[in-house]
């Protein structure tokens, strides 16, 4: 992010995986918007999409020059007309059965919220909301969120979601409790009771208002698939690869 509050991307090449990198792009902006939060995937043909969050307002699909350095030009919009906590972000693409897939997660900075699958036939969509693939009651997506969806090599139809758990010092704190709270600040502003609350709210979970990221940790779980395209991604206290 930059001294103006634009939030933009730098990037970094390489012959192999492990580097020595070196920076061929600074203050890349897609589309001329500030980005947030993005996922990078390439098709069988060769061809590279960028899905970011367009910040507090959409998620945008840009597909990128063949270089990979830069966009044509040509995007898509999808989950407008929101704002936090139900902005889409984080998005995690991945494809099954010849169909694209979204994971992505609502906006309430490092804390946790519900996730959200959508499905389509297409790059740009469009995509088609299936719900939240958690069934977690407490609402939070196991206290986590989802970065990342691989398929594993060598593994049949074998699926792994990474999540970031950014937070694991505040999994008491109530999604409803913070949710209304970031609501309410996009729709009626920082009013002095907006403060108050937030205040109480603090007040009761003193660790809630301290961003100690360096302790955060991953929650890694297998997906299920349905016979009709649908997507879970169940709690597995312990789990193994599938043989």
């Amino acid at each position: 992010m930059g001294r103006d509050g634009a939030q933009s991307m730098t990037i970094l090449q390489a012959d192999r995986l492990l580097g020595p990198y070196e920076v061929v792009v600074e203050r890349m902006q897609p589309l001329s918007m500030s980005s947030g939060d993005f996922d990078l995937a390439v098709g069988a043909d060769g061809r590279a999409y960028i899905y970011f969050e367009r910040v507090h307002s959409a998620l945008v699909c840009a597909d990128l020059t063949p270089d990979y350095l830069g966009v044509t030009g040509t995007y898509s919009t999808h989950f407008v007309g929101t704002h936090p906590p139900f902005t889409r972000e984080a998005p995690a693409h991945f494809e099954r059965d010849g169909k694209h897939y979204l994971v992505t997660s609502g906006t309430t900075g490092y804390l946790p919220n519900p996730s959200q699958v959508a499905v389509a036939d297409d790059w740009h969509g469009p995509f088609r909301v299936l719900g939240d693939p958690h069934g977690d009651p407490s609402r939070t997506s196991f206290h986590s969120q989802v970065s990342s969806v691989f398929k594993v090599p060598g593994r049949e139809d074998c699926y792994v979601a990474l999540a970031d758990r950014w937070r694991p010092d505040c999994m008491e704190v109530p999604y409803e409790a913070y949710a209304r709270l970031f609501d309410r600040a996009f729709t009626e502003g920082m009013t002095p009771g907006l403060k108050l609350e937030y205040a109480k709210l603090a007040a009761r979970y003193p660790r809630l208002g301290v961003d100690n990221t360096s302790i955060a940790d991953y929650v890694w779980l297998p997906l299920s698939f349905g016979d009709d395209g649908s997507v879970t991604i169940p709690w597995r206290d312990e789990w193994t690869l599938p043989s």
